[in-house]
C-alpha cells in the first residue's frame, strides 16, 4: 500500500526521538552542526577552515513550486529550525521579525498546524519571553503577543464541546509552556535605573536626543516617547522628525500626490498619517534585517550571514551569469512573503 501523504513518492525520512518529541534526523544533524559552529567561533582556533564554517550557515532550501509529485512546500517546523529562529531572538536586529512572525501566526490559525509546527512556534515564543525578561527589552511586542496568546488559551477552555485536535499529552505539554509563559509575562515588570546611574537620556545635550529620536523608523514609538515627558514631547512635535520619518517610508513621487500647494505650511504628520493610510507601510523598511531569498539555489538565509550558494561554489556557473548580465541579488522576504511559502 503506499504511502499516503503530500508527497506520495515516500522519501523516508528517518526519525529520532528527542526529550520534546520525535524529530527528523536530518534536521537535527543540521542544528548540531550550527551549534558546533556557535561553539567554534568561541574558540577560533579550533576551527579548520573557512569552508567548514560556510557550510554550517543557518539556511533552508525551499521548493517554491507545486509539482505533481509534491502538492506542497517545506514544513515551517523544519525551516523554522533550520534558519536558527530560537538563537536569533537573542539577536536585536532579527527580534521584531521574529515577532512579526509568531503575530501572524499565534491565534486560530496555530491550532490548524501540524504539532511539531506548533511545538516549534511555542519553543520561540518561550525564548522570546526569556529574553524579553531578562534584557528588559522590547517590552510592546512582548506584551502583545501575550494578549494573543491569552485570548487563544481563554478561546481554547471555553470552547463549547470537545477538544483540540491532536495528541492529549502533546497539547498537556503545549498548555504547560503555555502558562509558563503567561507566569513570565505576568511578572515582567520594567526596572527603572538606579538614581545614581549617570548619564541620563535625559542628561544628554538635546541635540542627541533628536538625533536619537531621529532613528526611530515606527510612529508608535514616537508616540509613545512623547508621552513619557515633556521635553521629548516637544522634540517629537518638530516637524523635522515627521518629515524625516515621511521621507523614509515614501517615495518622493508619492509625497508629491499629498503635499498641499502651499508647500510653505505643511503639516507633516498629517502627510505622513495620510500616505501610511493610503499606502500602508513598506515591510522591508520596518526590520533591521530580514530572511533573503537565493534565486539561484532556492534557499532562505539571513542577509549578514549568507548561505553556501552554488554561484559562489561553482566557476563555469559564476561565468555564465556574468556573461548573462550579471549576478541578480537576492530578494528580501518579509514575515506575510514567507508564510506564504508555506500556504499560510
Amino acid at each position: 500500500m503506499p504511502f499516503i501523504s503530500k508527497d506520495w513518492r515516500s522519501p523516508g525520512e528517518a526519525w529520532v526521538k528527542t526529550e520534546e518529541g520525535w524529530e527528523k534526523k536530518k534536521v537535527l544533524e543540521h542544528c548540531k552542526q550550527i551549534k558546533f559552529k556557535e561553539n567554534n567561533e568561541e574558540d577560533k582556533e579550533n576551527i579548520d577552515s573557512a569552508d567548514q564554517s560556510a557550510s554550517h550557515q543557518p539556511h533552508c532550501h525551499i521548493t517554491v513550486k507545486s509539482t505533481k509529485e509534491i502538492a506542497g512546500f517545506n514544513e515551517l517546523d523544519e525551516a523554522v529550525k533550520r534558519l536558527d529562529f530560537r538563537n536569533a531572538v537573542r539577536d536585536v536586529r532579527r527580534f521584531n521579525y521574529i515577532c512579526a512572525l509568531l503575530d501572524h501566526l499565534i491565534g486560530q490559525q496555530m491550532t490548524n498546524m501540524s504539532g511539531c509546527a506548533q511545538r516549534a512556534l511555542l519553543a520561540m515564543l518561550e525564548e522570546v519571553a526569556r529574553h524579553a525578561t531578562s534584557s528588559q527589552h522590547n517590552p510592546r511586542s512582548f506584551r502583545r503577543l501575550l494578549n494573543k496568546l491569552r485570548a487563544l488559551s481563554v478561546a481554547e477552555r471555553s470552547a463549547c464541546w470537545g477538544g483540540p485536535l491532536g495528541s492529549q499529552l502533546l497539547w498537556h505539554q503545549h498548555s504547560a509552556k503555555i502558562n509558563r509563559i503567561l507566569n513570565m509575562g505576568s511578572e515582567f515588570q520594567i526596572q527603572e535605573p538606579h538614581p545614581d546611574l549617570h548619564p541620563k537620556l535625559l542628561n544628554l545635550p538635546e541635540e542627541c536626543i533628536r538625533e536619537i529620536i531621529l532613528r526611530l523608523s515606527d510612529h508608535r514609538d514616537l508616540l509613545a516617547g512623547a508621552q513619557s515627558c515633556d521635553q521629548i514631547c516637544s522634540i517629537v512635535s518638530e516637524q523635522r522628525v515627521w518629515r524625516e520619518l515621511t521621507k523614509f517610508h515614501f517615495s518622493p513621487e508619492q509625497i508629491e500626490l499629498v503635499l498641499p500647494k502651499d508647500t510653505g505650511k505643511v503639516d507633516w504628520n498629517n502627510v505622513y498619517h495620510s500616505l501610511k493610510k493610503t499606502y500602508g507601510l513598506n515591510e522591508e523598511r520596518q526590520y533591521a534585517e530580514m530572511l533573503s531569498l537565493c534565486k539561484y539555489c532556492r534557499c532562505l538565509f539571513w542577509k549578514s550571514l549568507g548561505h553556501p550558494c552554488i554561484a559562489d561554489q561553482c566557476p563555469d556557473f559564476r561565468a555564465r551569469l556574468q556573461e548573462a548580465g550579471g549576478i541578480t541579488p537576492p530578494s528580501p522576504v518579509p514575515p506575510s512573503a514567507f508564510l506564504k511559502l508555506f500556504s499560510l
